[in-house]
């Protein structure tokens, strides 16, 4: 009896794993479906609501939040890693003072979960990368008013801006008047809130030049 009773308890298991397996396979295509549908692009009409959307970029699905497109500019060919921030102002339909707020430049790479908040001026050039969960603001809060709750205090927002072919690692925080070279590279955690120079390697918080790179000899650079 035992074994005669093992043989349908088998069947019933194996049945169980290959409907859990098929069903496992539509919901992954599924999302597969789900996050190329909902993809940002330049002919999307979610994309036709900024500044500018250069050809072939694309803001991956889902998108965190996406406010004032209109105040933002993107070059050709840059991606947004899944869950960005991408925001001019803080709320939507906010009147900003610049027509545009944030410019990005072509070729650029934002890592997943990262955020750029502007509410004056954040340039960002060519070909810059970023590793997941970075954030750039050009404003803060303030905190010397004591009898003022810190959430109802802004400091005066400072440009910010980072240059062609820069590299900026997981976590790192640009803050309002930071101001990134070319060719830089930002260790991972790190808070830039002032200069870093061209062809340098920065870590620390505050960041701080590490290293400054140097062409090889004979090199045309």
């Amino acid at each position: 009896m035992l074994e005669r009773d093992a043989v349908p308890a088998t069947a019933r298991q194996r049945l169980r794993t290959a409907v859990k397996r098929a069903a496992g396979e539509v919901v992954h295509r599924g999302w597969e479906l789900v996050v190329e549908l909902g993809a940002i692009g330049p002919d999307s009409r979610r994309g036709r609501r900024f500044g500018a959307f250069g050809r072939n970029s694309v803001i991956c699905f889902p998108p965190n939040a996406l406010f004032n497109e209109q105040y933002i500019r993107i070059g050709a060919g840059t991606l947004f890693g899944p869950q960005m921030t991408l925001s001019a102002g803080m709320v939507p339909g906010q009147q900003m003072v610049s027509d545009t707020v944030i410019s990005i430049g072509d070729r650029c790479l934002f890592g997943k979960g990262s955020g750029i908040v502007g509410h004056l001026e954040i340039t960002i050039g060519h070909d810059v990368w970023t590793g997941h969960h970075v954030y750039i603001t050009d404003q803060n809060h303030g905190y010397e008013e004591l009898d003022l709750p810190i959430s109802r205090q802004m400091m005066p927002e400072r440009p910010v801006s980072i240059g062609d072919g820069s590299w900026l690692g997981h976590g790192t925080v640009v803050l309002p008047g930071a101001t990134i070279g070319r060719h830089v590279v930002i260790g991972a955690n790190s808070v830039v809130t002032g200069a870093i120079a061209d062809n340098s390697v920065a870590a620390g918080v505050p960041a701080r030049v590490i290293r400054t790179m140097t062409a090889a000899p004979g090199s045309d650079d």
